[in-house]
């Protein structure tokens, strides 16, 4: 009986999901759209994530540039390190810094705000009033998490490759010319766009679970508490998925 119970409740929770999704999308040809809704958002996100994006952008490069510097160096390519900085850099470090801040900060905040204004009873009061909650609530936050997801996976792969110039020209040596001239042999526009395609996935993705774990609180504020770490917990297993798919077809055009 248990795990019988516990099957039908994901799948209402997962068909619940899905019709929500469905509505969103079905929303954006509506008239009017909510800009200021969209832009307080925008700000929202970026606030709560710019911070936490630059303090992980750094180690990770670091890391990595390090590594790479080192192997390189090994085999007396150092020369190519600019390469592996760019390729770093822009297939792996953005979209994987972008997951965790979006999945971890932003949509968490999502999650949080939504969850109070239910468990407040704003969303039935909007409901009694004939006003859809889904043009007007989830609509602009997907897209303000799919613009600042895009916009931070850019910021980035900009920090990477800044960082791991400095790092790699005064600390281990490598030549300023070099560096540069070698960011663009392994990496081109194409790789850029679809670096860009995963940010705004992740955004979109992160913001719609954020949306429907907010919207379903039940209870009072122990449960959204819950809700938030459910979001995180949900948002990381569904952009890790996502990620591999993509970077999995990534290298595979990459290939023809």
């Amino acid at each position: 009986m248990g795990a019988n119970n516990f099957a039908s409740t994901a799948a209402r929770g997962l068909g619940e999901f899905y019709a929500m999704c469905v509505d969103t999308f079905r929303a954006l040809g509506r008239r009017p759209f909510q800009w200021r809704e969209y832009l307080l958002q925008c700000w929202f996100i970026a606030r709560v994530s710019i911070l936490p994006t630059a303090l992980m952008a750094l180690p990770f490069t670091v890391l990595v540039v390090f590594t790479l510097n080192s192997l390189l160096t090994e085999i007396g390519a150092s020369d190519l390190s600019g390469a592996g900085a760019g390729l770093g850099a822009i297939t792996q470090i953005g979209p994987l810094v972008t997951v965790l801040v979006v999945a971890g900060a932003g949509a968490t905040a999502i999650t949080a705000d939504l969850g109070s204004r239910t468990i407040r009873e704003e969303i039935d009061a909007m409901e009694v009033l004939g006003l859809d909650p889904v043009p007007r609530l989830v609509l602009p936050r997907m897209l303000a998490s799919i613009t600042v997801a895009m916009l931070l996976n850019g910021a980035v792969c900009a920090i990477g490759i800044v960082g791991g110039f400095f790092f790699s020209v005064y600390l281990q040596d490598v030549t300023a010319g070099a560096y540069a001239s070698g960011i663009t042999l392994l990496v081109g526009p194409g790789d850029l766009v679809l670096s860009e395609i995963k940010a705004g996935l992740f955004g979109m993705i992160a913001a719609l679970v954020a949306c429907h774990r907010g919207l379903a609180v039940t209870g009072g504020p122990k449960s959204v508490g819950e809700a938030v770490k459910e979001t995180v917990v949900f948002a990381f297993m569904a952009l890790f998925v996502v990620n591999t798919i993509l970077t999995s077809v990534g290298l595979t055009l990459n290939s023809w």
